[in-house]
């Protein structure tokens, strides 16, 4: 198993949108072949701040999904609404 980490800014004001669009994506990725789960935060006092903590099974499912035509329909949605590019690390169990 891994983790993808992703951190989003939101602009301010289209947080709602925003929501929405990561919610569409979210059920898209429930698709996607070797999703094991994920969660959404939102920064304490930062609400145009996001952290996404995907599980995926492997390296190669995650590379399937975010390569895939599923992920890059969704992102159109929330692309438009972040102030910067997203930042994704990869997380795998260290023992």
């Amino acid at each position: 198993m891994i983790k993808i980490i992703i951190e989003r800014r939101i602009m301010p004001g289209l947080e709602e949108d925003y929501e929405q669009a990561a919610r569409q994506a979210m059920r898209v990725s429930l698709g996607a072949r070797g999703f094991v789960g994920g969660e959404t935060l939102v920064e304490m006092g930062h609400s145009d701040r996001r952290l996404m903590i995907t599980k995926w099974r492997d390296l190669r499912a995650w590379k399937e999904w975010y390569t895939s035509e599923a992920r890059s329909n969704a992102m159109q949605h929330i692309l438009p609404l972040l102030t910067e590019e997203e930042t994704i690390r990869i997380y795998e169990p260290s023992f």
